[in-house]
C-alpha cells in the first residue's frame, strides 16, 4: 500500500459553499458518507438527505467519467439516489455492505399500552449477555431494549405485559435489525467513450484487479485455494478459479462477523470432474468460472462468504478523542477508494460530508489530492486530530 506524502485539505464549511473554491472538472472521484435523513441521536447535521442541489454543485467539480460513492439508509437511499440521478449523475450499481453488528432500534408496543394504561409490569426476569447492556450501535449509536437513548431506564428486566391489550401486543414492536446499508455507485457522464475518457481526462471506470477477492484466508469463513496437476502435485496457489489474483469484486461487502457468515451456505467450487461453466448446483451458485485445463482440480471449499470482499473495523481506528457517532471501518472505506482510484493513484478524492475523517484517512493512499468537507465544526476538529495522529491501519 502506498504511503502519503502530503497532507489533506479541510474545509469546515457548508460543502456547496466550499465547493465554490474548487475548480471545475478537478476532481477525480468521491466517496462520502452523507446525511441520512433519520434526525440520528437527535444530531442536527442529519435532519435531511442532501438534495439535487448539492449533487449538482459536485457534479461541477468532477471530472468527465469520476465515479462516485454514497452511503445511504435504508429507509432513505431512495430519495438519496433519485436526487443524485435528477442532479445529472449516472446510477452505475448500489453496492450492499453487510454486517452483523447493527442494534434493532424497535419500539415495544405491548409496554406502550401498559404505560399508557398507567399499569405497573411485573419484573418476571432478567437479560443475560450482551442484550443485557447497553450497545455499540453500528453508526455509533447507543442503544438497548428498544428504547432509542439509555437513560436511567433498566434496560436489563424482563417484564409481563399487565393490561389486556398488553397482552394481545406483546412481542410486537416496530423495527428490524439493521444488518446493511447501501453504497450508490454513480457516475460524471463520459467524454466519449471510456478509452477516449481515459486518455483526455485520466479517469475511466474502476480498479477491477485492484480490488479483486483474494483466495487467501481473510477471516469470515475464507479459505485459500489450492491447485494440482493430475499427478497429484501441488502446481499452483493460493488464488482463485479463472484469474491469478483473485475474483472479479461485487457489489456485496460483508464484515466478516458469525452473523453474517452463517447466512451464507457451505460450498465448494470446482473439484471433481464437474465444469464450472454453466453449472448451477451447490458447487458452483455464485457464479461461473471459465473450465480448469483438464489435467487441473481445484479445491475451494467453505462459506460463501468468501467470494465477497471482507472489511473488518479495528477497535483502535477510531483514535484518541474521537467521539463521533457515525464512524465506518478504515478497511472498507480503503477498498471503496481503491475501487475508485486511477492507475499510480494519481487524481484528487473529495469526501464533502467527511464527518470524522475516515475516508480521507483511507483515500490518503490511493489518490494524489484528499480534500475533506464538513459544516459541523466539532467533526473538523475530530477529523484534522485524527489525521494528525496518523491513524491509519
Amino acid at each position: 500500500m502506498p504511503k502519503p506524502t502530503y497532507s489533506p485539505t479541510l474545509y469546515p464549511l457548508d460543502c456547496r459553499k466550499a465547493a465554490r473554491r474548487l475548480r471545475s472538472n478537478t476532481v477525480s472521484a468521491i466517496v462520502t458518507d452523507p446525511p441520512y435523513g433519520l434526525k440520528f441521536m437527535g444530531k442536527e447535521w442529519d435532519h435531511g438527505v442532501p438534495g439535487v442541489q448539492f449533487w449538482q454543485t459536485f457534479l461541477r467539480v468532477c471530472k468527465p467519467g469520476a465515479m462516485l460513492l454514497a452511503f445511504g439508509g435504508t429507509r432513505t437511499y431512495h430519495r438519496l439516489a433519485c436526487a443524485i440521478e435528477d442532479a445529472g449523475w449516472e446510477i452505475r450499481d448500489c453496492i450492499m455492505w453487510v454486517y452483523g453488528s447493527g442494534f434493532p432500534k424497535s419500539h415495544n408496543i405491548s409496554k406502550s399500552l401498559d404505560k399508557a394504561a398507567g399499569a405497573k409490569r411485573e419484573v418476571v426476569g432478567r437479560k443475560t449477555g450482551r442484550a443485557a447492556t447497553p450497545v455499540q450501535d453500528i453508526r455509533g449509536g447507543s442503544f438497548a431494549g428498544g428504547h432509542g437513548k439509555n437513560s436511567a431506564i433498566d434496560c436489563s428486566a424482563i417484564t409481563a405485559p399487565a393490561t389486556d391489550a398488553a397482552k394481545l401486543w406483546d412481542g410486537w414492536g416496530t423495527a428490524l435489525k439493521p444488518s446493511y446499508e447501501p453504497v450508490i455507485l454513480a457516475m460524471k457522464p463520459l467524454d466519449g467513450t471510456f478509452a477516449n475518457n481515459a486518455v483526455k481526462h485520466g479517469v475511466a471506470g474502476i480498479n477491477v484487479d485492484g480490488c479483486r477477492i483474494p483466495g487467501t484466508p481473510h477471516g469470515g469463513g475464507h479459505h485459500a485455494v489450492t491447485i494440482y496437476g493430475s499427478d497429484g502435485n501441488y502446481i499452483q496457489g493460493p488464488n482463485v478459479p479463472g484469474n491469478p489474483e483473485g475474483r472479479f469484486p461485487a457489489n456485496l461487502i460483508h464484515d466478516g462477523s458469525e452473523e453474517v457468515v452463517g447466512l451464507f451456505p457451505k460450498t465448494t467450487s470446482g473439484g471433481g470432474n464437474k465444469s464450472r461453466r454453466g453449472d448451477t448446483t451447490a458447487n458452483n451458485c455464485y457464479g461461473t468460472y471459465d473450465a480448469p485445463p483438464p489435467d487441473v482440480r481445484c479445491i475451494d471449499s467453505g462459506s460463501a462468504a468468501r467470494f465477497f470482499y471482507c472489511a473488518k473495523a479495528s477497535k483502535a481506528e477510531r483514535g484518541e478523542g474521537n467521539k463521533h457517532p457515525t464512524v465506518k471501518p478504515l478497511d472498507l472505506m480503503s477498498y471503496l477508494c481503491r475501487l475508485v482510484s486511477m492507475p499510480e493513484h494519481k487524481g484528487t478524492l473529495l469526501d464533502p460530508f467527511m464527518g470524522s475523517g475516515s475516508t480521507l484517512l483511507a483515500a490518503t493512499c490511493w489518490f494524489d489530492r484528499v480534500i475533506g468537507i464538513d459544516s459541523d465544526e466539532e467533526s473538523c476538529k475530530i477529523a484534522a486530530n485524527r489525521l494528525r495522529q496518523g491513524v491509519l491501519f
